[in-house]
């Protein structure tokens, strides 16, 4: 804990890089180690209230203190849908590659929503679902140019 509030300022890069390389040893180890979950959480309804401080915290933490919380606190409480287990609901399963894409678009943190505040990111989107609808057969009234 850094009391005086040091702990507030941003990241470097460097720091960037070894608090990053610390949450893929986590997401990693947790999906080497996911059987050993139930699918099913077993906690009871409120259990999270009584593990979890009235308030918040008044100074920042580490990391290392905030991933011991989610392995002991969190992910008792939480269904394990990437569990080679687990059965129900869809879509049930997301993919390495998939979290790797959603790491680097969260890392680059564009708000696409149109072409004048991310140019690549609207056209990328309209040429992706082009190759879509042609592996679909689709007409070419789907495409973006039809």
């Amino acid at each position: 804990r850094e009391e005086d509030g040091s702990g507030l300022k941003p990241m470097d890069a460097e720091q960037l890089r070894e608090q990053a390389h610390k949450m893929v040893d986590f997401i990693a180890d947790y999906y080497k180690t996911i059987e050993n979950f139930p699918v099913l959480s077993q906690v009871e309804p409120g259990y999270l209230g009584k593990l979890l401080p009235d308030s918040a915290p008044t100074y920042p933490t580490t990391l290392e203190h905030v991933l011991n919380d989610v392995q002991h606190k969190i992910l008792p409480g939480v269904t394990h849908w990437q569990s080679p287990n687990y059965f129900a609901y869809f879509p049930s399963n997301s993919s390495i590659a998939g979290f790797l894409g959603e790491m680097l678009s969260a890392g680059i943190n564009i708000v696409g929503f149109s072409w004048i505040t991310s140019p690549a990111a609207t056209e990328l989107e309209s040429i992706v679902l082009d190759w879509l609808a042609k592996a679909l057969f689709l007409p070419q009234d789907f495409l973006s140019n039809g």
